[in-house]
């Protein structure tokens, strides 16, 4: 399809580098395609004292960036739980999008929102819209790589406790904030289906102009000849994310000891950055768990297990991580929330169970069938061949901003 040549001023909250987490790797994706033909400012925050390295990569990724220095205070940081205390009392935002607000960025984006000079504004995920205070001068796209409140939805209702009771304020924050922030925008670019349906039917908006697919780099995750580890199974994904947290802590405490029990030979593989002080504790729980931490790539282990599993309980958005896995032709258990909202077909190409029972009968049927494996995973691999590459997708998200733009001229 030919689109005429955009100036596309693209709004985020840090850098791409390190590609570790599933939001990252779609948007170095889709900018890469993107930039062949049009020009890219990317204006994002960076986290003070970023290696350089890190600034330099965006060359990769976009032809001119602008950062905005920003600091956020750690995990493990007493200040942390005062600035949470301080969020309760005194605002009224979400403190995971408070905590974002700059002065320096939303003069920044003022600024070249009024210049005139930029054909599109497309702010990524919708956190850096807290930046955003008023509808903009340029045409402008929110791309919605998750709904970020149905996330606190699911995070409340697994949580317990005094826990419990914070998750829910900030869930109504983040519900109040997500319907407010998506009205800013001529219009809202969903993952799926279902989140555009989500957010029409919660929020009532009109302003949802379609859905833009997961996509895969399959040049760079493709089958791979290697010997597998008898009763190996996988999961990645960046640790320091809570829904994935509490997915392995789910899998390793309801779902675990049952394919032992007719699987003993069976092993446990958690691959990604930042995993938690309880995490790293499982290894000592159980020899046959292995937490990796941060790895330079991820297809070696992928390549050398039987059967790759997404366990998630809480969580929306782009699930990267099962393409990846399918492209490389792995047999995938997940539940239905993991694979929420892709085009994937249960008993074909995946395999789909949100009880513990059923999801361990599934994962030892596969470790116990060679055959069976390997025609869930060809199946898997044939479907993201044919519809699932970044070239595809990206052009799915060209044709709607262009629409977006004809749309504002029209107004």
């Amino acid at each position: 399809m030919n689109f005429r040549q955009l100036k596309i001023l693209w709004l985020k909250t840090g850098p791409l580098y390190p590609l570790d987490t599933g939001g990252k790797i779609r948007t170095y994706n889709m900018l890469k395609e993107l930039k062949k033909m049009h020009h890219i400012t990317y204006l994002s925050q960076i986290s003070i004292g970023t290696e350089k390295e890190t600034t330099k990569n965006a060359a990769e990724y976009c032809q001119e960036a602008i950062w905005i220095p920003w600091e956020e205070t750690s995990k493990d940081n007493y200040k942390l739980y005062i600035e949470l205390f301080q969020n309760m009392l005194f605002s009224d935002l979400p403190y995971a999008v408070q905590k974002y607000q700059s002065l320096e960025m939303q003069e920044y984006i003022e600024r070249l929102d009024c210049s005139g000079n930029y054909d599109i504004i497309i702010c990524d995920f919708l956190i850096p819209s807290v930046n955003i205070k008023k509808k903009l001068a340029t045409p402008s796209v929110l791309f919605q790589h998750n709904v970020e409140s149905l996330i606190w939805k699911r995070r409340y209702d697994n949580a317990k406790g005094i826990k419990r009771v914070y998750l829910y304020n900030q869930r109504k924050r983040m519900e109040q904030y997500e319907q407010k922030g998506c009205m800013l925008f001529d219009g809202v670019a969903t993952v799926s289906v279902n989140d555009s349906d989500i957010l029409k039917e919660e929020f009532g908006l009109t302003n949802i102009i379609g859905d833009v697919p997961t996509g895969v780099d399959t040049s760079y995750f493709k089958p791979i000849e290697a010997v597998k580890s008898r009763g190996s199974i996988v999961f990645s994904g960046s640790m320091d994310w809570d829904p994935n947290e509490d997915a392995v802590l789910y899998f390793v405490k309801e779902i675990y000891p049952l394919i032992k029990k007719k699987a003993p030979y069976a092993s446990f593989t958690v691959v990604g950055r930042n995993p938690s002080q309880r995490l790293k504790s499982l290894n000592k729980l159980d020899s046959s768990i292995n937490i990796t931490g941060t790895v330079e790539d991820v297809r070696p282990y992928l390549t050398e297990s039987e059967v790759y599993v997404v366990p998630l309980r809480i969580g929306g958005g782009t699930r990267i991580k099962i393409f990846e896995a399918m492209a490389m032709a792995l047999p995938v258990v997940s539940t239905s929330i993991g694979a929420e909202g892709l085009s994937v077909k249960n008993g074909e190409n995946i395999l789909l169970s949100d009880q513990p029972e059923e999801f361990a009968d599934n994962v030892i049927k596969l470790l116990q069938d060679q055959k069976n494996r390997e025609e869930i995973g060809e199946k898997a691999l044939t479907l993201i061949q044919k519809r699932f590459s970044w070239g595809a997708v990206t052009e799915v998200f060209e044709t709607l901003c262009q629409h977006v733009i004809k749309e504002r001229k029209a107004n």
